[in-house]
């Protein structure tokens, strides 16, 4: 697949980190250092509660917003959630869905997630879905069947045309928050394996198309080595999308050519 017709995007996933004010104060630092960083797509993605006023403080930026979390309804009475409907209205273009965290601790499944991914493509939101195996998982050498379950599940249902507009983020969960890295031949083995899943699925144009992010200890130095790999189309960063430097670090690595 040719890289050149794929734009790479740089998200930064904030966490449960940040209140508004310093979520504000934060993009405020990262439009200048990042202004004028082209070929590459940045985003942030903040708490819920602070949503807005980032929207509100990167108006005219390069940078876009994405929140953490979706449900699957437009309204009701689902106490605690918000709905792909309130984020398009306060201005998102794209959603984190399926998340490791989310699997772990509050029960999230693959049908879920699915549900979750239709609901944001049918009110105008791009989802970054997120697939990963455990470290047991790997070291028993089921990565493969793993993340094909994961793929298949989660994006069973799409038309082509919305399969080629969705990122999705290979994030092998005993890499995150870890220092761990998968190698750039493993981040590349694994994503180059999505690619051909969605091939298989909505055919070689969709495939082509997609966006697929690698996830994982992403770092400034090891950014560069990543992107080089045909497949992988930029990152999915946590903690080293907390401080600007590192973060804008990043972005700029992200359009290094090796």
């Amino acid at each position: 697949m040719l890289k050149a017709r794929r734009t790479p995007i740089i998200a930064g996933n904030w966490k449960m980190h940040k209140t508004a004010a310093e979520a504000v104060n934060f993009v405020q630092e990262l439009r200048p250092a990042v202004a004028g960083q082209n070929g590459v797509e940045v985003v942030v993605c903040p708490s819920f509660v602070a949503l807005v006023p980032v929207i509100e403080a990167l108006k005219g930026s390069n940078i876009g917003v994405a929140a953490q979390n979706v449900f699957w309804e437009k309204q009701g009475a689902y106490t605690g959630e918000v709905s792909p409907l309130m984020l398009k209205e306060a201005g998102c273009r794209y959603v984190i869905i399926g998340h490791s965290e989310r699997r772990q601790y509050f029960g999230e499944r693959d049908e879920t997630v699915n549900r979750k991914l239709k609901a944001a493509l049918a009110h105008g939101l791009t989802p970054i879905v997120c697939v990963g195996e455990q470290l047991a998982e790997r070291e028993a050498g089921v990565t493969e069947k793993v993340i094909r379950t994961q793929t298949e599940a989660a994006l069973a249902g799409l038309l082509p045309e919305q399969a080629a507009g969705l990122v999705v983020a290979y994030e092998p969960v005993w890499a995150i928050g870890t220092g761990k890295t998968a190698s750039d031949e493993d981040a590349q083995q694994v994503i180059g394996f999505i690619r051909t899943l969605v091939e298989g699925m909505y055919g070689l144009e969709a495939a082509g198309r997609m966006r697929i992010q690698y996830g994982g200890s992403v770092k400034p130095e090891n950014i560069a080595g990543l992107m080089a790999r045909p497949d992988i189309d930029g990152a999915l960063v946590g903690g080293a999308s907390l401080t600007v430097d590192s973060f804008a670090a990043i972005v700029k690595g992200a359009g290094v050519k090796i």
